[in-house]
């Protein structure tokens, strides 16, 4: 069989639908978390989307905001944290003293996955621990959806950007997964200074046009995102002028005329993050690549029962 690319392999084809699980596996499992991404693999789940920022001795993580996140972070107390700190002003190991392994029932994002699975001693991985899970030899089919997090902070410090670009793409190469590794993201000036660093590694790009003014507990990424104000239908034409390779949009926000549109554009369509039934046959339905789901063995179950597979 020939070898896939890191873009063609979030590809799909005639009755193939390709699982991304987000975050690992959030809904059941922590976010973001080594337990997490194993799970994923243990289930046939070989296209992992995630999340990187940099510490402030230049170590790229893994999580999802640019501060530490109160609904999933605890001290070493137990107790969830009450300031949430930039995480670029902190070391690696000030970032390892959190425990990520419970998440705050209490809270309005924490009500939102009622199924997270409760533990202790878990804490935020280094980028490296998931590059030296994907490079062994039983996960050589892995590929990944590494979202390099925009922060708005720093949008203009150049120096700073080119740093965190730098930091992700040479971690990648030295764990010789550069060709499985796709780089993801809303800030579309931060994806053309990865091509410019990584010209070899494709570029995933990611839209919201109507996001919500807030959305709790999560960063918002509408501030670094381009204005597609009166634009919307442009938008594959846009990528590809741009030289990427996916779009992946919110799933709301998607026909199936604009992702035939897009794929006849030679766009892989990979849409997130979809969790309901109702939601997930629907992307099913409009011919969507690839589904980016919080919930992966959900997605599993109604691939089968429309009578396709998740994987070539």
């Amino acid at each position: 069989m020939t070898k896939l690319d890191a873009a063609e392999a979030f590809r799909g084809a005639e009755n193939v639908v390709r699982i991304i699980g987000h975050r690992g596996a959030r809904g059941i499992l922590p976010e973001n978390s080594m337990i997490g991404f194993e799970f994923a693999l243990n289930t046939g789940i070989n296209l992992l989307e995630f999340d990187v920022v940099m510490t402030a001795d230049f170590v790229p993580v893994i999580t999802h905001n640019h501060r530490l996140h109160a609904p999933t972070f605890r001290e070493p107390s137990g107790l969830f944290i009450s300031k949430e700190q930039p995480i670029s002003e902190l070391t690696l190991d000030e970032v390892l003293q959190f425990d990520i392994g419970r998440i705050d029932g209490t809270t309005t994002y924490g009500q939102r996955f009622k199924d997270q699975a409760q533990i202790d001693g878990i804490h935020v991985p280094k980028l490296d621990d998931l590059l030296n899970l994907a490079a062994r030899p039983e996960h050589s089919n892995t590929f990944l959806m590494l979202e390099i997090k925009s922060d708005p902070q720093r949008s203009c410090d150049m120096q700073y950007r080119k740093r965190l670009v730098k930091e992700v793409v040479d971690a990648v190469r030295v764990a010789k997964l550069a060709d499985r590794t796709l780089l993801h993201s809303f800030d579309w000036k931060l994806l053309n200074l990865c091509q410019q660093y990584a010209p070899d590694f494709p570029t995933s790009f990611l839209t919201h046009l109507n996001p919500p003014e807030t959305l709790e507990g999560e960063d918002s990424s509408h501030s670094v995102a381009p204005d597609f104000t009166g634009l919307s239908a442009q938008i594959p034409q846009l990528i590809k002028d741009a030289g990427g390779r996916v779009w992946c949009p919110y799933f709301d926000e998607v026909t199936k005329n604009m992702v035939t549109a897009a794929q006849d554009l030679g766009l892989v369509v990979a849409v997130w993050t979809v969790n309901e039934a109702d939601d997930i046959i629907r992307m099913l339905d409009i011919g969507v690549d690839a589904i980016v789901t919080d919930y992966p063995g959900r997605v599993q179950r109604l691939i089968a029962d429309a009578g396709m597979r998740p994987n070539i």
